[in-house]
């Protein structure tokens, strides 16, 4: 794409013809503005409307937070600042607090924020000035787990890890696997149908998602799903809130399926590369026969390095590239030889394989080794595995043509690429490289990828939606959230 076509793209609204100003797109008349279309920001704060504030604290007493109380509350960990600090954030205990806050919020017209972790890397959680954050990390009990149907009923700030541990102890265990699951949280990761590891084997968070409780913008509160493995009853509205970010309802309750812990132990295989994209030749060939691994994730040879230098874990230094994979089962041992088998066909240098999921653990902390190598401003885009050896070299030639550092993180195994680019703390380097991440996604796109696998939109990507889809396709999302949030109080201009 080039930049002139790139730039259009961008300027463009939904339904808005070139040369249309955005009001012309909307059929307003000069000099009418419509403060309530989605993604716009609502046209009243606390200050402006006098006692609004403390009409909502009646209602939930010390459960909000006001002054400087709120700082802590109003990022998240991504590169995206804060516009400003929120005017109050509502520590929610259970569902009656959220459904009491939207209500109030969408009677003030006041924007609204939602918190889990705090881990998402988009933005999306990041407060409104003068807005209203609501946190879900008080509401982090597992409610039950029923192991004759393989389900489990959570709060939405339960953190991943725990739910995973709780499984367990039935001999069950939660499948989606994000890097971040011993922070992240179960409804943040609903919110945005975050992947993580295993998603080669067992799909993305949104495939574990059986029923939610929703409490949309206007307080009231909803029931979607079954605790059934089938269900022809009316619209499935449950694929409507996983991945929508908090833009149409603030889920308050979740039921999400288990799968049962696999017999044997894991067995974590390694091959080293001296050449990237035959690695990923090697990963397509996986991905496409048997056996497939429960994970497949490529690491290139900064990452490794800094990994080791930030958490030394015994991970093998390669001159271009690590493949580490996970099998289990029975056959795991068996599986992870012919894995690595299929790696030295493709040109692997050094192979080895070890019961246990030590060296899987170095993975969990690649993010965290970037950012203290300064390889600070990160990329989340998608593309068919198919396509996984055009984009690697795609990317590799985008740093060169550049003149900036970037390292290759990927959950290979679905396509799934972290590329991260080095940038000094300074708002001038910080640009250039965003400049980068902006030709790594454009050439996901022209792949046939995504912009998002698992990260999500938030604020960070926002604008660059027009590139993903066509004017038709984002008035039809903006129609839906105009139905369940006709005030667009919720985290308006993110997500959608």
């Amino acid at each position: 794409m080039t930049e002139k076509a790139r730039e259009d793209a961008l300027r463009e609204t939904p339904g808005q013809a070139p040369g249309e100003t955005l009001g012309q797109a909307r059929g307003e008349t000069p000099g009418q503005a419509s403060r309530e279309a989605p993604g716009e920001m609502p046209g009243q704060a606390p200050g402006e409307a006098p006692g609004a504030l403390e009409e909502l604290r009646d209602r939930l007493g010390d459960r909000l937070l006001t002054g400087e109380a709120v700082r802590e509350h109003a990022s998240d960990r991504s590169i995206a600042e804060p516009e400003g600090m929120p005017a109050g954030v509502v520590l929610a205990s259970g569902t009656d607090d959220v459904a009491a806050a939207l209500a109030w919020a969408n009677e003030h017209r006041v924007p609204v924020s939602v918190r889990g972790a705090g881990s998402g890397l988009s933005g999306g959680s990041n407060a409104y000035p003068g807005g209203l954050t609501v946190s879900l990390a008080a509401m982090d009990r597992v409610l039950g787990i029923d192991a004759a149907n393989r389900l489990a009923d959570v709060e939405p700030g339960v953190v991943t890890a725990e739910l995973d541990r709780a499984a367990r102890e039935h001999g069950l265990f939660f499948a989606p696997d994000p890097a971040s699951t011993h922070l992240s949280t179960v409804g943040g990761n609903i919110a945005t149908d975050a992947g993580g590891l295993r998603c080669i084997a067992h799909g993305t968070t949104g495939d574990a998602v059986a029923a939610l409780e929703v409490v949309l913008a206007d307080g009231s509160v909803i029931h979607t799903g079954a605790r059934t493995l089938k269900n022809a009853t009316g619209l499935n509205l449950t694929p409507l809130f996983v991945g929508s970010e908090g833009t149409l309802g603030v889920i308050t309750r979740a039921t999400v399926r288990l799968e049962p812990v696999p017999e044997g132990v894991p067995q974590t295989f390694v091959a080293s590369f001296d050449d990237l994209e035959a690695a990923g030749r090697a990963v397509t060939e996986i991905v496409s026969a048997e056996p497939r691994p429960e994970a497949l994730e490529l690491i290139d040879d900064v990452c490794a390095r800094l990994i080791e230098q930030f958490r030394p874990s015994g991970l093998p230094q390669p001159d271009a590239a690590l493949l580490l994979g996970q099998t289990v089962g029975l056959t795991a041992s068996r599986d992870a030889e012919l894995l690595l088998e299929t790696c030295r066909r493709h040109g692997a240098v050094e192979t080895e394989s070890q019961e246990g999921t030590a060296l899987m653990e170095a993975r969990r902390v690649a993010n965290g080794a970037l950012l203290a190598g300064k390889y600070s401003v990160h990329c989340d885009v998608g593309v068919p595995v198919s396509r996984l050896v055009e984009m690697i070299g795609g990317v590799r030639r985008i740093a060169e043509e550049s003149g900036r550092g970037v390292s290759i993180l990927a959950h290979a195994g679905d396509g799934n690429l972290h590329p991260a680019v080095e940038s000094e703390d300074t708002p001038e380097d910080r640009a250039a490289a965003e400049a980068v991440v902006d030709r790594i996604t454009e050439l996901a796109i022209e792949l046939g990828g995504v912009i998002s696998g698992e990260h999500g939109i938030g604020s960070l990507k926002h604008r660059e939606l027009p590139l993903q889809f066509d004017a038709a396709t984002l008035a039809a999302q903006h129609a839906i959230k105009a139905a369940l949030d006709p005030r667009g109080i919720l985290t308006p201009g993110r997500g959608i």
